[in-house]
């Protein structure tokens, strides 16, 4: 493992300037109306890293009005869709020059791996907007055959102002996963950033400025969930909600919305997906997937792959390897770029992560390996293996958002779909096998929104992302996310003077 998880790269660090910590409305950076701050903190040290501008309901109230008046008034909605895609596509040009320093913040904020920020996360942003800057000038409705005397048409119009509430695991990628298709509709758009991530945001809503987006069409209001979040929530003026969180806060989302305009919300929230590895699989290759699919990002994802359901033929083979690789992930500094797992985001995830830990031992689970704090400074934790787990146990059940690894083993295919479907969750699930009918069958059988076979964390633009079950409904990625921001309108004219006499 890495010698220093202590802040400390053991080379030249230059800390990135944080040049953003203010409130992003209409198109200007602004302290929040009551003047109040907030700490984000470096999970690699618990220190803080900038006091940044904490916004409220009347700030929210500020930044939708803005929204409102850019979407009702203003040039976004009624431009071409070449035109925005244009405008887009420099914003994207943008994001690939300050590829380093957004991929810092991210590093610093979150304690991401800063060779993955550079090398994935943020130049998937700048694709993000590509490709919907590419969709723009490609919305439009049907001619309708109608069976009255009459000729009809559908539109497709921007749903107009739309609240974005994001999470701390992807912040960059969060926040282009959600603005994109927003942009290229034609909406307006107020972000919420988690709370212990801000930075990148509030630096994006500065590039799309200088893209030459608008003001008032992207705003930012940093703050809480139960402030910042709740206002939006229950807005009158917000016309849509996409929320990417836990289960838990996406009811309160839901209630919010319904008690208010009855805004359409969608929400892609918790997972607990599982993997299923079948006798023929290269056991290698197995056990490297399937240790990226829980490590990597320290397990905050919501598709982790934290249910490995592996077939008795191979299950001793697979446990013995897995024990072996786990022992070989390097634990440390995210700018290190030896290392593959950072610190979780912060305190409280860290001691959640660490409870579940105790959980699995009283369970009864066995611990194969981790399963404890990593140095001494930071939120590091050991990747954690449990084997001998039980369907019932809160390992297998809770989603852990953690290096927190559940490995069962199963007999025929039957009992693997019913084990890998017994849960609430349904966000994705990955299939192990080298026979491709085991593969079809098993993949039409899971319950899950996305399924990789041989693969994992097989991301791309044009593939919609979304849940079954309690892991929500509505789809990011592909032309269905464009459809989430979209309101649909029929004309109808008489072919003749009068149909009706």
């Amino acid at each position: 493992m890495a010698n220093d998880c202590n802040g400390n790269s053991g080379g030249a660090f230059k800390m990135p300037e944080i040049k953003f910590t203010k409130l992003f409305i209409n198109g200007q950076f602004v302290d929040s109306v009551s003047g109040k701050t907030f700490e984000t903190r470096d999970p690699r040290t618990g220190e803080v890293i900038a006091e940044v501008a904490e916004g409220d309901k009347k700030d929210v109230d500020l930044a939708v009005k803005a929204a409102r008046e850019a979407f009702d008034h203003g040039k976004w909605p009624r431009m071409s869709g070449y035109e925005r895609g244009r405008l887009m596509s420099k914003f994207a040009d943008l994001i690939e020059e300050h590829i380093e320093e957004l991929a810092m913040l991210d590093s610093l904020d979150a304690g991401k791996l800063l060779k993955l920020g550079k090398i994935v996360d943020i130049p998937h942003c700048a694709n993000m907007l590509r490709y919907y800057a590419g969709a723009a000038d490609k919305i439009h409705g049907e001619t309708l055959k109608l069976s009255s005397q009459c000729q009809g048409y559908t539109l497709k119009e921007p749903i107009g102002v739309v609240a974005h509430i994001i999470p701390w695991n992807f912040p960059s990628t969060m926040f282009l996963l959600k603005v994109s298709p927003a942009l290229a509709a034609g909406c307006t758009m107020v972000v919420k950033p988690a709370e212990q991530t801000p930075l990148s945001a509030l630096h994006y809503a500065h590039l799309a400025k200088q893209a030459g987006i608008p003001d008032g069409v992207i705003n930012v209001v940093n703050g809480f969930g139960t402030t910042a979040g709740a206002a939006l929530c229950s807005h009158m003026d917000v016309d849509k909600i996409s929320f990417t969180g836990s289960t838990e806060v996406g009811r309160l989302v839901m209630e919010a919305a319904a008690k208010s305009n009855l805004k359409p919300v969608s929400l892609e929230l918790g997972g607990k997906s599982p993997i299923i590895i079948f006798d023929d699989a290269d056991v290698d290759m197995a056990v490297d997937l399937a240790l990226k699919a829980i490590f990597y990002n320290k397990g905050e994802i919501c598709v982790a792959g934290s249910r490995i359901f592996v077939q008795e033929g191979i299950y001793d083979e697979f446990v013995k390897k897995a024990a072996e690789s786990a022992k070989g992930w390097v634990v440390g500094d995210p700018f290190d770029p030896h290392v593959h797992q950072g610190p979780q985001i912060d305190k409280n995830q860290f001691e959640k992560v660490l409870q579940y830990i105790e959980h699995g031992k009283r369970e009864g689970a066995t611990l194969l390996t981790g399963g404890k704090r990593y140095g001494e400074r930071g939120f590091y934790i050991e990747p954690t293996i449990f084997t001998d787990v039980k369907e019932d146990m809160k390992i297998a059940q809770d989603e852990i958002f953690g290096p927190v690894m559940s490995l069962m083993k199963f007999r025929t295919i039957e009992e693997a779909i019913e084990k890998a479907n017994a849960t609430r969750y349904g966000l994705a699930a990955g299939i192990v096998t080298k026979d491709l009918n085991i593969a079809n069958r098993v993949s039409r059988s899971l319950r899950a929104g996305t399924i990789w076979i041989n693969c994992y964390f097989a991301f791309d633009p044009d593939a919609p992302f979304g849940g079954f079950k309690m892991s929500g409904f509505g789809r990011d990625c592909g032309l269905n996310a464009i459809e989430k921001y979209l309101q649909v309108k029929s004309v109808v004219t008489p072919l003749y003077s009068s149909p009706w006499l």
